[in-house]
């Protein structure tokens, strides 16, 4: 088939001798000036008929709709214009395309007239076999599709084992597919290529035969011996459950090919599932590296919270050949960033081009990094710019609205806090984090009534949550309204967390409320002891003081003042009890 340039030109070509034939055309029906009436001296081009065919007989015309038509994924019409297009060619290729779409569509009289075409024009036997065999198994005809298949494997083919595949793989029955697959990709068929052996043992594990997919691997192994064939078995092994015997075929490969870094990463990958990390970071720390070495190394390091490895990937991978820094710049902004070098991560950050499956990523990082920094304003502007880059990606769309409104929230910019989580819900409607969140940013604007219906709607898309529990009864107990209700949900988050900080806070917070000072000052002093939180101090020094222990609340505010110099709540309370 043509190209879609050569059919332009080819239209640009009929265009022009059509219209100079009918400028000619016109010319020769103006009368002549000297002989208007004379008729043996009219012109030849005078009597000229130019014939234009119509839509349905140009070929052109209806492989171009085609082209269109597959454009929009519309794969009914443009097998329709196809089918026109087969009768008006004589290129095979077209009538191949249109038997192709016509099998698509599931449409079989068309495939045939198509096939007839294709195999008229002289068809390849390779391909003519490969559609067939996909039309037989569309209509459910397994004899006529193997019949078809032993003629495509046996055609002698190079690519002949691939379109093998490709059939099975887009096959509608996918256990006749299978059952085809056993019974003819046998051992004694497979051709002398360990790709081919190991694409259909692969095949075979997709559609549930494992046991063939086993011995078609061994077999391979035993065959080839080679490195990809020695991975392959050993992955099956390991999914089966066989460690022991995945980890002794991968020995074999790797001395077969200790410098072979895919290799490697494959036996490091295996042993990090089965959770021996340390042996994992020892296989990849010798030979040679690429991005994925780091990048796996680099999360062993993290796992294992080891920052003296993260800081020596760091060195190295600076020091890595340039295409090999080129992949890894998110990565290398990771390291430096889990450092606390945080000039170095936003310009490691900077460098991650826009075709990185990172970029995004990457700008997310930047913004909290600048925020940290003081950077304010240049934090929202590139949240804000993420947001109109991927309007139209939900996940990431909802992300950067997230991570806007939080870093409002830690602003204490309530209201826009609540704008940026709305939004995201927008996105995802009823997502039980951005319902908490909003909830709180809610509440500490003293908008209790909305706070209130967020939670209660978080608690009746996930029953009995501890988290939402505990902040709707703190909400009513911080309000000092329907306290009975506040004692429930509290009483159920303190049984499934006895030890939490949080709501042992909520529930000595709650014993305040209802004027229960004694309990109140013990739970609120055994959650401040626990974590030395600002607000928790806060609360505690209010029940302390309003117990007459003045001088030993004077002391607690003291505490949460250098915790947290500016604390709103410290400051407000100080207010009400020095008015």
């Amino acid at each position: 088939m043509r190209s879609r340039a050569a059919k332009f030109k080819q239209l640009r070509h009929f265009t022009a001798v059509s219209a100079l034939a009918l400028g000619l055309a016109a010319c020769a029906g103006t009368p002549s000036r000297q002989a208007r009436g004379d008729a043996a001296s009219a012109q030849p081009l005078a009597r000229l008929v130019v014939a234009t065919p119509d839509a349905d007989h140009d070929v052109l015309a209806q492989l171009l709709a085609g082209e269109m038509a597959l454009g929009r994924n519309d794969l009914q019409a443009a097998s329709g214009y196809y089918d026109k297009a087969m009768l008006l060619s004589d290129d095979p290729q077209v009538a191949e395309r249109a038997a192709r779409l016509a099998i698509a569509v599931h449409d079989g009289d068309a495939a045939q007239r198509a096939l007839d075409r294709w195999q008229a024009l002289g068809a390849k036997p390779a391909g003519m076999a490969e559609a067939r065999a996909e039309l037989a198994l569309d209509h459910g005809n397994a004899d006529e599709a193997r019949r078809q298949l032993e003629l495509l494997i046996s055609s002698g083919d190079k690519d002949a084992w691939r379109q093998f595949g490709r059939v099975l793989v887009g096959a509608r029955d996918q256990a006749q597919a299978g059952r085809l697959l056993e019974t003819l990709a046998t051992p004694q068929r497979l051709p002398a290529d360990a790709q081919a052996w190991l694409a259909m043992s692969e095949l075979g594990d997709k559609f549930g035969r494992h046991a063939y997919a086993m011995q078609i691997a061994e077999a391979a192994m035993q065959r080839f011996k080679s490195v990809e064939t020695y991975a392959w078995a050993a992955q099956m092994k390991f999914n089966d459950g066989d460690r022991d015997g995945a980890r002794a075929l991968l020995q074999k490969a790797l001395a077969k090919a200790p410098q072979n870094a895919q290799l490697r990463l494959t036996y490091a990958s295996m042993l990090s599932q089965a959770g021996d990390y340390a042996g994992a970071a020892k296989v990849l720390e010798h030979g040679p590296q690429n991005a994925d070495t780091y990048s796996l190394r680099a999360a062993l390091a993290a796992r294992n919270n080891d920052e003296k490895a993260l800081a020596a990937l760091y060195q190295q991978l600076q020091q890595a050949p340039e295409d090999v820094r080129a992949r890894s710049t998110y990565l290398l902004g990771q390291l430096a960033e889990m450092q606390h070098r945080d000039a170095e991560a936003l310009s490691w950050y900077g460098q991650v081009g826009d075709d990185d499956p990172h970029a995004f990523d990457a700008d997310l990082r930047s913004a909290l990094i600048l925020h940290a920094q003081g950077k304010v304003a240049d934090a929202h502007q590139l949240l804000d710019q993420l947001q109109m880059d991927y309007l139209d990606q939900p996940e990431r769309l909802r992300q950067a609205y997230q991570a806007d409104a939080e870093l409002y929230l830690r602003e204490q910019k309530y209201v826009q806090a609540e704008q940026g989580f709305s939004r995201a819900l927008q996105v995802v409607p009823d997502d039980p984090g951005l319902l908490y969140s909003r909830g709180l940013a809610y509440a500490e604007a003293g908008q209790i009534d909305q706070a209130v219906q967020d939670f209660q709607h978080l608690l009746k898309i996930k029953p009995g949550d501890v988290d939402a529990s505990n902040a709707l009864g703190f909400t009513l107990a911080d309000a000092d309204r329907d306290l009975p209700e506040a004692e429930k949900l509290l009483q159920v988050a303190r049984a499934a967390k006895p030890a939490d900080p949080a709501i042992a806070d909520s529930w000595g917070w709650l014993q305040y409320r209802l004027g229960h000072l004694d309990q109140a000052a013990q739970a609120l002093r055994g959650a401040w002891l626990a974590g030395k939180d600002a607000d928790v101090g806060v609360h505690l020094g209010e029940v302390l003081w309003k117990q007459g222990h003045r001088q030993d609340a004077q002391r607690i505010f003291d505490e949460v003042r250098k915790l947290d110099p500016r604390n709103t709540s410290l400051q407000n309370t100080l207010k009400r009890l020095n008015p």
